[in-house]
């Protein structure tokens, strides 16, 4: 199969959708890779790397795309990629469409086959593609949260550790996943407070063993969600339902009830946001407040440390683009419905149920 790996474009994103290793993987396997130039000068990858890799490479992502037959990426296309896009193209990469109506509608127009990183499952049920960012994102949620606590940054001027004498800050995690997991490891290690809301108790009981006393779990009820809000320095959004549009746990009201300069950062921004007041934003302008609280919100968080990102990606990911490239979309679905369960549009229909319900639009099943 022809593969193409287009340099990405969404405001600052450095991860690549091939690192060389899985490049070498591919072609080892004897298929054609191509690469637009450049495509991994942001984590320290040069045209010379894919080349020793066996990939050709393209001064063009509009030359990547007439080229290949399967193109691998990590953001959602944006806009001009997805005008490049065929009934013959096989996409594969992250798309979160619950939260972009715009996008899929773009998809379905193109005929292209889209499977998402983020609805692929495993045999336990758990999102394979999406637990090494949700790893990333969860890690690096503690450390922005702390940073914007700063109060050059606008914060309240709270560290997060406190200090002998003076009391830490307080952690709240809603959503006790693989995302609120790494959060709450990264603020146990700074010496927060730290409390994780969810609500399965059964999910709450295996984090209770653990962390031990490391920290202190609730079940996710509207009013703790409220008690928990009003008295937290930081919180942490890290729910997720698969394929569909985060819950809003947090209100507008709540948010008014917390201290002024405190913090939230909404992990959930993919999938719409799992605060009110939440609405994406960049790494070249993460931050907004809203009554009095910073929110970040960037929608592609672990773009910031792209190279760890970009490798734990392409770890999770290489065995399924190999599969893709080895038997074709169809007869690899086929075969694993795990791999199945990724495919969000094709033919110019919403393949994924939980997609087309948070959209409105008509859902029809493959196969």
């Amino acid at each position: 199969m022809k593969v193409g790996v287009p340099k990405e474009i969404k405001n600052h994103e450095y991860r690549v959708g091939l690192t060389p290793p899985s490049v070498a993987e591919l072609t080892a396997a004897g298929h054609e890779v191509f690469v637009e130039t450049q495509a991994g000068s942001g984590i320290d990858f040069d045209d010379a790397d894919y080349v020793e890799a066996g990939a050709k490479i393209l001064g063009t992502a509009a030359e990547v795309f007439a080229a290949a037959d399967m193109i691998v990426k990590v953001k959602e296309p944006q806009p001009q990629e997805i005008a490049l896009l065929e009934p013959r193209h096989l996409l594969f990469t992250y798309l979160h469409l619950a939260a972009d109506k715009p996008q899929a509608e773009g998809l379905m127009k193109s005929g292209a086959t889209c499977i998402a990183y983020e609805t692929v499952t495993s045999r336990t049920g758990s999102l394979p593609l999406l637990k090494p960012m949700s790893e990333v994102a969860g890690r690096m949620s503690i450390q922005v949260g702390a940073h914007y606590l700063e109060k050059e940054q606008g914060g309240r001027g709270v560290l997060l550790g406190g200090v002998p004498g003076v009391a830490p800050a307080r952690v709240a995690i809603l959503g006790g996943g693989v995302a609120g997991v790494n959060a709450a490891q990264m603020a146990v290690g700074q010496r927060a407070d730290v409390t994780i809301y969810d609500i399965s108790n059964e999910r709450l009981a295996e984090l209770d063993m653990f962390f031990g006393s490391q920290i202190k779990t609730a079940y996710a009820s509207k009013s703790a969600i409220a008690a928990a809000v009003k008295n937290a320095h930081l919180v942490i959004g890290a729910v997720l339902v698969p394929g569909a549009a985060a819950p809003k746990l947090v209100t507008r009201d709540m948010l008014k009830t917390m201290k002024r300069g405190s913090v939230i950062v909404d992990i959930a921004i993919d999938q719409g946001g799992c605060f009110e007041t939440s609405h994406a934003t960049t790494h070249a302008n993460p931050v907004f407040e809203v009554e009095g609280v910073i929110h970040y919100c960037v929608a592609n968080m672990p773009g910031a440390v792209a190279r760890t990102s970009a490798f734990a990606l392409n770890n999770a990911t290489l065995p399924f683009a190999l599969k893709l490239a080895n038997m074709g979309a169809e007869a690899a679905m086929k075969a694993d419905p795990h791999l199945a369960a990724g495919l969000n549009v094709s033919d110019g229909k919403i393949r994924h149920q939980a997609v087309a319900e948070a959209l409105d639009l008509p859902y029809s099943p493959w196969g």
